[in-house]
């Protein structure tokens, strides 16, 4: 593989699905009331209540934004509004220390290999932006920031759709053939491979499958890069 970038997942890539699920979520559940309450009258926070209310296509109230978004948080929708509201009660936790974003050992070192090989790395998440920042800018090894060239979320595009990678080769003016995605999820890399992106598939704690359609690694550690 001539691979000139490396665009890589979060949940079950980077990072456990436990941590969002046990730690992010519920944080996000419990607050995310008190966040509405203090902060809604904030211009970027009353925008982000609108967007819920486009999204159900009725006006509700401030309680019934609250309720509609709990609701979305146990079905974990991947709702654009709700994310980024998610990313700004999360801001809060990390910088009160109530938590650090976990990142995999395996990942950190490779991340850091990679980066000082020259290789470009980026993120694409389902997670807002600031969310994904957030857990790099305050993970168990500090500061990951400066590792990373950039950052995507479902606003280029739903990550189960051919047309958001065509969108990130795009931004990032690379052909699709130099870039490899990491990702768990095979209906991900099934969109990513369609326009051309290397993929490998990230199968953290299972057994690894010859007959998987696709390169499967356990870590980082096992990346060909």
């Amino acid at each position: 593989m001539n691979i000139r970038a490396i665009v890589t997942d979060i949940e079950g890539t980077t990072s456990s699905i436990s941590f969002v699920h046990e730690v992010l979520f519920p944080y996000a559940r419990q607050q995310i009331a008190p966040f509405i309450r203090d902060h809604g009258n904030e211009p970027e926070v009353r925008e982000l209540i609108e967007a819920v209310c486009r999204e159900v296509g009725a006006q509700l109230s401030d309680e019934e934004v609250v309720d509609q978004l709990v609701q979305w948080i146990d079905e974990d929708k991947k709702v654009t509004a709700l994310k980024a509201l998610q990313g700004l009660v999360w801001q809060r936790g990390y910088r009160s220390g109530d938590f650090t974003g976990h990142v995999y050992p395996d990942a950190y070192e490779n991340l850091k290999k990679w980066r000082a090989q020259g290789l470009a790395l980026y993120v694409y998440s389902s997670g807002s932006v600031k969310a994904q920042k957030l857990l790099f800018s305050y993970s168990d090894f500090g500061d990951m920031t400066p590792l990373f060239s950039g950052y995507f979320d479902t606003r280029i595009g739903a990550k189960r759709e051919a047309s958001a990678y065509q969108q990130i080769a795009k931004q990032l003016a690379l052909p699709a053939g130099s870039i490899l995605f990491l990702s768990d999820i095979e209906e991900e890399l099934d969109a990513a491979n369609a326009v051309g992106f290397h993929t490998i598939q990230l199968v953290r704690g299972g057994a690894t499958s010859a007959d998987s359609r696709y390169l499967q690694a356990a870590s980082f550690d096992d990346i060909p890069v």
